[in-house]
C-alpha cells in the first residue's frame, strides 16, 4: 500500500545576536512559500530556529537570557504567530524548534509538530540528551556550549504520534473492519528529536518500538568545538569535515537500523562572524541512503518525495523485532548509566 508524501527540510543560515525575530520569521515564511510552490506537505525547521544559537554565550542576567525564550503557547506569540498562520494558509504541517520557558520557570530545548489540517499543535518534544557544560571554558578563545546551564533535560520522553491529513485513504478507527490488518495502513507514525539526541541509538530505538516511520530533528552543530569534544588536533577545516561526517553517519545508520525515513534540518552559517555551524541538512530513506541533502550553508529548502511503504521491508524482514530481538540480554541498557569495565586480569 503506497503512502506517499512530499517532505522538506528548511535549512536556516546565519542569525546574529542582533538579528530581530521579525526578520527571522520573514525568512522562515519565505521558505514555507517555496515549499508551497513545490507542493510540500511537511516542513522541518531547525533546533532553536528563531534566534542565534545563544548557548554559545554566557549571559549575566535573567533578563538578557529570557529574550531568547518563548513563554506560553508559541502559536499565539505575536512574534511567531505569522509563521503558523502561513502554515495553515499553505496547508503545510511544520516542525519548529525553540527555547521554551515554562510557567514554573524551567527552560527546555523544545520542538513542536503543528498540523495544518487540525490547525493545532499535535505533539511537543523536549531535548533529552543535553551536550556541553554548565560553566564556560577558562580559555577565552574557546567556543562554549552551555545547554546544561540554560536547559533542563527533556521530561516528555519519546512520544510517537500519528499525523492526519497527509496520506489519503488510510485506515481509521471509524473505518476499521473486523480482522483487517492495520500495520502500515494507518496515518503516518512520526517521532521528533533535537540535535544531540540523534547520536544516541536508544532514542531511535524508543521510537522504533512504537513503529515510527519518519524521525524529524533540527540541529545546531558547531564546526570547530575542540574544547568540547577534546578531539585530536585538527585544523578548523578538518574539524568541520569531521562534524559533517558524523552528522550524516548517525542519521544514515539509525535510519537503516530502525527502518525509517528521517529528516534533519540545520541552523547553519557563521553567527556573529565567529560561531561556525555546519549545514548538511538531509533526508534519508529506510535503507540508509541520502535521497536529498543541502547544497549550501544558508537558507535552503531540501525536498523529497517519499513513500512510507518503503519502511515495511526493514520492519518486517531485516529487523522484524518480534522475531529477532532478545530483550532478556539487554538488561544493562536501562539499569546502568556510566561504564563499568570488567575486572583487571
Amino acid at each position: 500500500m503506497a503512502r506517499k508524501i512530499i517532505v522538506a527540510a528548511a535549512q536556516v543560515g546565519a542569525i546574529n545576536q542582533d538579528t530581530g525575530k521579525a526578520e527571522v520569521i520573514a525568512r522562515l515564511i519565505n521558505l514555507l512559500n517555496e515549499a508551497a510552490h513545490h507542493k510540500v506537505q511537511l516542513v522541518v525547521f531547525p533546533e532553536c530556529t528563531l534566534t542565534t544559537f545563544f548557548p554559545c554565550h554566557l549571559f549575566q542576567t535573567q533578563e538578557e537570557l529570557d529574550r531568547y525564550f518563548e513563554h506560553g503557547d508559541i502559536t499565539q506569540s505575536p512574534d511567531v504567530a505569522p509563521l503558523f498562520e502561513q502554515a495553515k494558509t499553505s496547508g503545510i504541517d511544520i516542525v519548529v524548534g525553540y527555547a521554551e520557558r515554562t510557567l514554573e520557570g524551567n527552560g527546555y530545548n523544545t520542538c513542536i509538530y503543528f498540523s495544518a489540517s487540525e490547525r493545532k499543535v499535535l505533539q511537543k518534544y523536549r531535548k533529552v540528551h543535553l551536550p556541553g557544560t554548565v560553566e564556560p571554558f577558562e580559555d577565552p578563545e574557546a567556543i562554549n556550549q552551555l545547554e546544561k546551564r540554560y536547559f533542563k533535560p527533556g521530561d516528555l520522553g519519546f512520544p510517537a504520534f500519528r499525523a492526519p491529513g497527509l496520506v489519503p485513504d488510510v485506515v481509521k478507527q471509524s473505518t476499521l473492519k473486523a480482522g483487517q490488518s492495520t500495520v502500515g495502513r494507518g496515518d503516518p507514525i512520526f517521532g521528533m528529536m533535537i540535535c544531540n539526541d540523534r547520536r544516541w541509538p536508544e532514542a531511535w530505538r524508543m521510537y522504533s518500538l512504537k513503529g515510527v516511520e519518519l524521525v524529524m530533528f533540527g540541529f545546531n552543530t558547531g564546526g570547530n568545538m575542540a574544547h568540547l569534544w577534546g578531539s585530536k588536533p585538527m585544523t578548523p577545516e578538518q574539524a568541520k569535515t569531521e562534524a559533517l561526517f558524523h552528522s550524516k553517519l548517525v542519521q544514515q545508520a539509525n535510519s537503516y537500523m530502525n527502518a525509517c525515513f528521517s529528516i534533519s534540518s540545520a541552523r547553519c552559517g557563521l553567527d556573529d562572524g565567529k560561531y561556525d555551524l555546519i549545514a548538511g541538512s538531509a533526508i534519508c530513506d529506510p535503507e540508509g541512503h541520502v535521497v536529498a541533502e543541502a547544497q549550501t550553508e544558508g537558507d535552503e529548502l531540501i525536498v523529497a518525495n517519499i513513500d512510507l511503504a518503503d519502511c515495511r521491508q526493514g520492519k518486517e524482514k531485516t529487523f522484524d523485532f518480534s522475531r529477532h530481538r532478545r530483550v532478556e540480554t539487554y538488561g544493562l541498557i536501562d539499569k546502568q548509566t556510566g561504564v563499568v569495565e570488567p575486572e583487571l586480569l
